[in-house]
């Protein structure tokens, strides 16, 4: 998949609210499918299924087979990607702008 494709598969999973929510159910550490439905009883299993193939799909989250479970594992890397694609560069240029403002108050 090329970097283009991959970088809006992560755009969309991270577009949806309870996806970030779901992301963040897995930031502490890995959860069954069945722990993730317990925690958002206001969503079916079907529901939170299909979260998690979105998420899937961008490589944001990665699901091993443990006998009957499914354990759904957080991957932080295509964040981290984007934030050094696109967050990385305007926070550097903020930063230095902020240097010289303070330059420029102390002189």
């Amino acid at each position: 998949m090329s970097s283009k494709a991959q970088d809006d598969n992560v755009f969309k999973a991270l577009a949806h609210p309870r996806r970030r929510a779901l992301l963040d159910e897995l930031k502490d550490a890995p959860r069954t499918t069945g722990m993730l439905c317990d925690a958002f009883p206001d969503m079916d299993r079907c529901t939170v299924m299909l979260h998690l193939k979105v998420l899937e799909e961008a490589d944001l989250v990665v699901a091993r087979r443990e006998g009957r479970e499914r354990w759904n594992h957080l991957n932080a890397l295509p964040i981290k990607q984007i934030h050094d694609r696109w967050i990385s560069q305007y926070a550097t240029h903020a930063i230095s702008i902020l240097d010289q403002l303070k330059s420029d108050l102390e002189g």
